[in-house]
This record gives structure tokens, C-alpha cells and sequence, in this order.
């Protein structure tokens, strides 16, 4: 009866196997869908693709291993990202101008598709042209013109319209073409002077400004007087950097003394050019347009010759509105340049023919994208074959 009691001996457990002294092949390291298409013990190598995935920069990418590669450890190689055809500048402004033209040349696609020349074709024209923001005068002054070549020439049909407009426009805007050329019979060194209202793009375009007259072989010097926008002054010298051009600027105090600094400055250094950055403006704001009067007056202390270049920033998607600022800025400071910025992003890019009616300020250079190489010199012909092709 004690034997219940009694301790059973335990199964006794298999003994393990001993482990095998071959090394075992490093698991790859993948995921569990690609490891399932690998043969079983076989590693897993890392080369660059043949196409890396877009927007991945130095990404490593996976590919099966040779069989050749059995028995190799793996191997992380980064996958170098591959650099992007480089576009014409005639190419990267039709890119640009694409909003403008799909708003100009669908509508004027129907126009030219054929019937006749009449009244009512004349109408569809004129609102087309207003759609694409060229203003009242200018739009009037267009019509008569392509009256007068319809006339002269004795078109019939409507497709032959598009040539007398595209040449209308052309000699309208034609005015307005007159880069801006320092070289070494400008006066040194030459000041340009550069304002605009906030957002307009105008510390950016300083940037490329300095960007372009550098790869001419000049030297330039920043003046940091946007002393009003909050991180103004460190966004400048941050362009500054990338240029490997010097920055003059206050940790306080006014525009005009920034100014004032910079232009002694660039003549001890014998600087080929000094562009002087202001606080951006709102033409409505008129005591704030007295500051940048007041900018202008001291730098004509400095040098009685200067400011040699009052230049307007102007964003492009302001559309009518820029035809105001220009008016403004130019009662004030007697504008002589303008630089019409992001018409990339814009469908009014026919705010040029407004501007060439109403203030015909010279279009020095504009900006179609947010690469330093973007702002180029304003080229009549150029622009209004953008538009039309």
C-alpha cells in the first residue's frame, strides 16, 4: 500500500544533439516577402538599382544574389542618386509660364480653330485676354493693334489671328526688355537698391541677384536693412553663406544706418557691387514709405551717385495688384528696374502687358523656380513664345 508514495523515476528526455561545429550562414537581412522567394540558407547582397526610387536620395536598395554570392556576407552598398537632365532656360520658362499659357491658349485654342473673322471673335478675344490679367489698356491696346494687322494684311480666317496677336504683343512688351549690365565702365561700386512688399520673394531674389553677378566675375557685398521682418537679417547671411559673399548687418538699429555701414563698407573693399536689402513695405503704409526714403537719402550721403539701381521685388500671383505697387514704389523711390517673381505658380503672367501699358518700368529679370539659377534677365521674345507654344 506504500507504494503509492513511492518517488517514480522521470522519463528519461532525449539528449540534444551536439551542435554542429560548420558555421552557419549569417540569416539575410530582409523582409519576410522577399526571404520567402530566397533559397533557404543562401545570403542576401546589397547593390545600388539600376533606377533608384524617385525623391530617395543615397537609399540602399535590394537585389537576389548571383549564385556565385552563396556563402558571402552580406554587403550595404548606398546607391548614389542620379543627377537630373538640366533643362534650358527657354525650356524651364515655358515649364514656368505653363499655368498662363493653359489659361491663354485653351481659351484661345477655340478662337483659332477656324471660322471667320468677325465682332463677336473679337469679343471672346478681349475677355480672354482679361482672364489671363492683362488689364484694361492693355487689352484695348492689343485689340487695336490686331485690328490694324487683320486690316493691313486682309485676313479672313480666324486661324491666322494667333501670328497678329503673338507680334502685337511682342511689341508691347518689347519695351521692357533692358538688362541690367554692370561691368567695368559702371560706377564702382555700383549700389542696387532692392524693395518689395513681404512675401514677394525679395530676400530670395537678393540671394540669386548675388548669384549672378558673381558667375560674371564680380564681387558682392550684402547689406542686411530688412530690419523689420523677424529673421530677415539671419535669412540674408544665410544666402550669404551658400554665395560666399559677405554680409553687413546690426544686430540693431535702422535700415538706413545698415545701409550707410555697407556702402563705406564695399568702397574700402573695393566691391564691384553692393545690394542693399529694405524692410518690406505695403504701399499703403505711407509712413513706413517715408523709411525707405529715408534708406535712399542716406545712401546718397555715403555716395551722392548712389543708389544706381531702385529695384521693385513683385510676386506674379498678385495680378492686377502689382501694377499698383509698381505705381507706388516708383512715385516714391523712382523705380528703375523690376524683378517679377514666382511665374511658376501663377495663371496671371500677363500681368507684363499691364505693367507695359500703365507704368512701363523696365522687367530687369524674372524668377520661375526656387533654384538659384532660376532668375534670368527679362527677354521680350523668349516670354511670349512661352505663352503661344
Amino acid at each position: 500500500m506504500f507504494d503509492f508514495f513511492r518517488k517514480k523515476p522521470k522519463p528519461e528526455t532525449p539528449a540534444a544533439p551536439a551542435p554542429d561545429a560548420t558555421p552557419q550562414p549569417t540569416p539575410p537581412l530582409v523582409e519576410p516577402e522577399v526571404a520567402a522567394a530566397v533559397e533557404p540558407g543562401a545570403p542576401v547582397q546589397w547593390l545600388p538599382a539600376e533606377t533608384p526610387a524617385p525623391e530617395a536620395e543615397a537609399a540602399p536598395t535590394l537585389i537576389m544574389p548571383s549564385p556565385d554570392a552563396v556563402g558571402e556576407m552580406p554587403t550595404l552598398v548606398v546607391a548614389q542618386p542620379q543627377d537630373k537632365p538640366k533643362l534650358s532656360w527657354s525650356e524651364r520658362l515655358k515649364a514656368g509660364l505653363a499655368r498662363t499659357r493653359d489659361t491663354l491658349g485653351k481659351n484661345l485654342a477655340g478662337l483659332f480653330g477656324g471660322g471667320k473673322i468677325d465682332e463677336d471673335l473679337y469679343e471672346e478675344l478681349e475677355t480672354v485676354l482679361l482672364t489671363a490679367d492683362m488689364g484694361v489698356d492693355a487689352t484695348t491696346q492689343l485689340l487695336k493693334d490686331v485690328r490694324n494687322r487683320v486690316s493691313l494684311r486682309g485676313l479672313k480666317d480666324a486661324s491666322e489671328l494667333r501670328v497678329a496677336l503673338k507680334e502685337a504683343l511682342l511689341e508691347l512688351i518689347q519695351p521692357l526688355e533692358n538688362p541690367l549690365v554692370i561691368d567695368a565702365n559702371s560706377p564702382k561700386p555700383f549700389v542696387l537698391m532692392v524693395a518689395g512688399v513681404n512675401g514677394a520673394g525679395k530676400t530670395t531674389s537678393i540671394g540669386k541677384l548675388a548669384k549672378y553677378y558673381q558667375s560674371q566675375g564680380l564681387s558682392v557685398l550684402l547689406a542686411a536693412g530688412d530690419t523689420f521682418r523677424a529673421a530677415a537679417r539671419e535669412q540674408l547671411v544665410v544666402w550669404g553663406e551658400r554665395n560666399g559673399v559677405q554680409v553687413i548687418a546690426q544686430e540693431s538699429g535702422d535700415a538706413a544706418a545698415v545701409a550707410f555701414d555697407a556702402v563705406n563698407a564695399a568702397k574700402a573693399r573695393k566691391v564691384d557691387v553692393i545690394i542693399v536689402d529694405t524692410a518690406g513695405r505695403l504701399p499703403t503704409q505711407l509712413h513706413l514709405m517715408d523709411e525707405i526714403r529715408k534708406v535712399k537719402r542716406v545712401v546718397q550721403k555715403a555716395d551722392p551717385s548712389a543708389p544706381h539701381e531702385v529695384m521693385l521685388v513683385l510676386d506674379a500671383n498678385t495680378g492686377q495688384n502689382a501694377v499698383s505697387q509698381v505705381k507706388a514704389f516708383d512715385d516714391a523711390l523712382g523705380l528703375t528696374g523690376l524683378v517679377l517673381t514666382k511665374l511658376d505658380g501663377t495663371a496671371k503672367g500677363g500681368v507684363i502687358a499691364a505693367i507695359a501699358k500703365q507704368r512701363p518700368v523696365p522687367v530687369r529679370f524674372v524668377g520661375v523656380g526656387e533654384t538659384i539659377d532660376d532668375l534670368r534677365p527679362f527677354t521680350a521674345k523668349d516670354y511670349v513664345d512661352a505663352l503661344f507654344e
